[in-house]
């Protein structure tokens, strides 16, 4: 999702190439083995966030398939070093019809390394149908772990982590992105989106409307780079200051928390509602007596009528 800045000098990545260290003890440089394919985990900002095992295998690999070509000859460059293997695309275009090929010349014993444009392949980005076609030939498939936005994201906005769902970018029209949101609504796991720039803003507007205007959220943008921004609040609040968001945005949003409370006072919402208040009214008015809240009597209320 994210591009990579380069903050590596040529000296410090000959360092990161270097023999890594376990124990207190110098171990050879990682070492891929024939007939395997490699997902490899690539910065989202910061190129330093490159491990030594990456490093290794993009410099070992005999193919080295990527996203773009280009970043992957950049983020090469950046590190100081040279591909090893022949280099090849793929990417959502020709991922299908491509990744046979690559299986069958893994399985032939060629070590293959897969990197997307940054962060972790197939976490909204190519890799899956490799990792599919590989896994059904019975070619051996691992992972060389790293920077991933999403988790970065939910690290930093300090909503619940021990539940949550990554959905990536919402529909682009506007009736199907209700739609989508509309069935997450009640979604009590902590939710992760993508969004760019240019709809931050809309996209927290349609947020704030179908979860609740007063939901926890977090709006991240530019991870590990040198603007590295994260805003936290409602999603009224976030929405109504997301107009002058630059960059690669990530948005956290809470989950939904089921009021216990609300159920217990629904019949005193209905018993109002039956002497002829409007339900709105008498659920704020039950919301007023009681502490539950407001929106959650007015849709319990709803549901039991």
């Amino acid at each position: 999702m994210d591009a990579a800045t380069d903050l590596t000098r040529p000296d410090e990545s000959a360092q990161a190439s270097s023999a890594t260290v376990k124990d207190g003890c110098a171990r050879d440089p990682y070492r891929q083995d024939p007939g395997t394919i490699l997902l490899a985990a690539t910065p989202i900002g910061d190129v330093r966030d490159t491990s030594p095992r990456v490093v290794a295998a993009l410099e070992g690999a005999d193919i080295v398939a990527a996203e773009d070509t280009r970043r992957a000859l950049a983020l090469a460059s950046r590190l100081g070093i040279t591909l090893g293997g022949r280099l090849v695309a793929l990417h959502d275009h020709n991922e299908a019809a491509k990744a046979s090929g690559i299986v069958e010349a893994a399985r032939g014993g060629a070590r293959v390394v897969f990197v997307s444009d940054a962060g972790m392949p197939t976490v909204s980005d190519p890799g899956f149908r490799l990792a599919r076609a590989a896994i059904e030939a019975g070619v051996p498939l691992s992972v060389l772990p790293g920077p991933s936005a999403p988790l970065v994201a939910l690290a930093l906005s300090g909503l619940p982590s021990d539940r949550f769902a990554f959905e990536g970018f919402l529909p682009r029209k506007d009736g199907e992105a209700t739609r989508y949101l509309k069935d997450l609504a009640t979604d009590p796991h902590t939710l992760i989106f993508f969004e760019s720039p240019r709809r931050a803003a809309s996209t927290l507007t349609r947020m704030a409307e179908v979860f609740g205007a007063d939901r926890p959220a977090a709006l991240c943008r530019e991870l590990t780079k040198d603007y590295e921004e994260v805003r936290r609040g409602t999603l009224g609040e976030l929405a109504a200051g997301a107009g002058d968001v630059l960059g690669e945005v990530t948005i956290v949003v809470a989950g939904y928390e089921h009021s216990a409370r609300a159920e217990d006072h629904v019949g005193a919402v209905l018993a109002l509602a039956a002497e002829g208040m409007r339900l709105k009214d008498a659920a704020a008015e039950v919301a007023a007596a009681t502490g539950a809240r407001k929106n959650d009597l007015y849709k319990a209320a709803l549901a039991a009528k």
